[in-house]
């Protein structure tokens, strides 16, 4: 199919999050998944991103990887799915796009890598103090039902997306406005079709690894 999405992913990845917003699009598409581990990334894969992370898309020829890129480039793509407001009312769509894929992202690997940035250095990393992040998360969370306007967006999903992974894994503070908006978000159909795509991979790998001999 011309029109079909290509999703490089991995299901133990932010490749999760690319799948959701697949989802909710609801354009065809299919899965090609890279492995992780000590082995060479195939050439073709590297080609399209030199990286070698995912996730990373191919639609209509045009190749984009960043996860919170993706998000956007698919509610341009499909505006009949409604995830991107008019651009005239994109303030704060863009900002909590970004914010989520700069301060936020950045503010939770440090703090989960145990790396401590001294008082008279705050002004030298983007995202200043994790408190500030998480108090300024929760006040956008907390002023009504979505992100970015009165209905859900792309912003929704990834902001959403990043806090769920935080409560699971305890990297995002378990506040109770962190905890309600999750839930909102999980109930959407296209998550919870997204969870089961990817939690059925995981459990077909677990299963071929102990079918393995000597597994």
């Amino acid at each position: 199919m011309a029109d079909e999405i290509v999703l490089y992913t991995n299901p133990m990845s932010r490749g999760r999050i690319a799948r959701w917003m697949l989802e909710e699009v609801g354009a065809p598409y299919r899965s090609e998944i890279v492995s992780f581990g000590a082995e060479a990334k195939p050439p073709a894969f590297l080609a399209l991103n030199p990286m070698g992370k995912v996730p990373v898309i191919v639609h209509r020829g045009r190749v984009v990887s960043e996860t919170a890129a993706i998000c956007a480039y698919l509610a341009d793509a499909f505006p009949e799915a409604g995830l991107a407001p008019p651009p005239a009312a994109r303030d704060a769509y863009y900002r909590w796009l970004f914010f989520a894929a700069g301060p936020l992202e950045a503010a939770v690997a440090v703090r989960a890598l145990g790396v401590a940035v001294p008082p008279e250095r705050i002004k030298m990393v983007g995202w200043g103090r994790f408190a500030d992040v998480m108090d300024t998360l929760e006040q956008a969370v907390s002023q009504g039902p979505f992100i970015a306007g009165d209905r859900f967006s792309a912003a929704d999903l990834y902001v959403g997306a990043h806090i769920m992974w935080g409560l699971q894994f305890g990297s995002i503070e378990a506040r109770p406005a962190f905890a309600d908006y999750a839930r909102r978000l999980a109930e959407r159909p296209a998550a919870k079709r997204a969870a089961a795509l990817d939690d059925a991979l995981i459990a077909q790998a677990k299963q071929g690894a102990e079918a393995k001999p000597g597994a």
